[in-house]
């Protein structure tokens, strides 16, 4: 009796298995199911489908596209479309019910179809990219793709953007969105309109985007200008960081245009006062006047009188008691020096100096000196002399007549 027992709860068993299975097996892609949520994770909420069943959604589905928060919870029943029954995967993917039937939207597919831009909340960072949602999807931007140029990537978090549908797969399970092709087509389009203004000669208002050892680019809207090192002004500047920050906006004129090859040369200088216009009053030839040493070469050094205004002190006149080879026996580039302006030609913008000249002048001052005091001694020398013989004349006592 006992084993009669026994076989009963078996077969009990075994019929209780048969019909969980048989309703596993009735789970199929495309039908609309009901099911209670039984954990929600960081990405994904765990379903309860029926007998030992469990499927997984999506918390894109649930979060707000306003505040981006996920209006999903243990315990709470939902409505969802089969989209993965697990026959292949052995995981059974479910999405929420909404528009038609648990599709992707109708918007989404036209977006995508015809390149619409669509609008979108950054939701949150992860590995390589960014989580967007958009309506009730979520989809995923490409780090690379969030902007024209990436920088801290937090900064995109909670902030809404214009997107455009790059891929749209397994009902809308997978969407990757691109901001940047956006950006580029306007960027473009700015391009197109910028260099249709340009011209040579022009003055031109931009923001400083890069700074480089050899120069500084300038974005004019769209369109990259170069301000090269030499074009920053007329003084010579150790690095461009020295003048400019990334972020300021600045003026310069237009110098050189390349449209074939999309190059802008852009100058400050030309814009600034030309030193040499007043070169004349400001160090005219005799003047006495302290530099720096700026450069070194086998005939000579350059040194800075005023910024944009350099002056050649030649070998010959670094050194007045001795012969010199080569100028850093005598200077150093940063060297402060006192030098004397011997030439001035404005219109070859030449300044002859010279290291020597005082030290020639004091000399020659002492040496005239000497030489007056000299011939001074020399004339009293003889004009006692003179005098002297005179008086022995005039005093010799004349001889007794006979």
């Amino acid at each position: 009796m006992a084993a009669s027992d026994d076989e009963e709860d078996f077969a009990a068993l075994f019929a209780a298995s048969e019909e969980g299975r048989k309703r596993e097996r009735r789970i199929a892609a495309g039908d609309v199911i009901r099911g209670r949520v039984i954990a929600v994770g960081a990405t994904a909420a765990f379903v309860a489908v029926g007998g030992k069943a469990e499927a997984t959604i999506d918390l894109g589905e649930f979060r707000d596209p306003e505040t981006g928060e996920v209006q999903l919870h243990e315990g709470d029943e939902i409505e969802a479309t089969v989209v993965d029954d697990g026959s292949r995967s052995g995981s059974i993917v479910l999405k929420r019910v909404a528009g038609r039937g648990g599709h992707v939207p109708g918007e989404l597919e036209q977006a995508f179809a015809h390149g619409v831009a669509i609008e979108g909340l950054v939701t949150g960072e992860n590995k390589g990219g960014y989580d967007v949602q958009i309506g009730n999807v979520r989809a995923f931007c490409p780090g690379s793709q969030i902007d024209r140029r990436r920088t801290e990537g937090a900064q995109y978090v909670g902030q809404r953007f214009r997107f455009r549908i790059t891929k749209l797969e397994a009902s809308g399970r997978n969407v990757v969105v691109s901001r940047r092709q956006l950006l580029d087509e306007e960027a473009a389009e700015r391009a197109r309109a910028v260099w249709a203004e340009l011209r040579v000669g022009a003055v031109v208002g931009g923001t400083v985007s890069s700074v480089r050892d050899f120069g500084v680019f300038v974005d004019l809207g769209g369109v990259d200008g170069l301000i090269h090192v030499s074009e920053l002004g007329h003084a010579r500047v150790a690095h461009p960081s020295e003048m400019l920050q990334v972020g300021q906006r600045i003026e310069a004129q237009v110098v050189k245009l390349e449209p074939d090859r999309g190059r802008v040369g852009l100058s400050l200088r030309a814009l600034a006062p030309d030193p040499w216009a007043t070169a004349v009053e400001r160090f005219p030839v005799g003047t006495n006047v302290t530099g720096t040493v700026r450069r070194l070469e086998q005939f000579g050094a350059f040194v800075e009188l005023a910024p944009g205004l350099d002056g050649l002190v030649h070998v010959s006149r670094l050194a007045l008691d001795r012969r010199v080879s080569h100028p850093r026996q005598i200077v150093s580039v940063g060297d402060t020096v006192d030098v004397t302006v011997v030439e001035l030609d404005v219109e070859k913008r030449r300044i002859g100096l010279s290291m020597v000249e005082r030290a020639r002048q004091a000399k020659e001052a002492g040496e005239a000196d000497e030489l007056r005091d000299t011939e001074q001694v020399l004339e009293q020398s003889s004009r006692k002399t003179t005098l002297g013989t005179l008086r022995d004349l005039l005093t010799t006592p004349s001889k007794p007549k006979r």
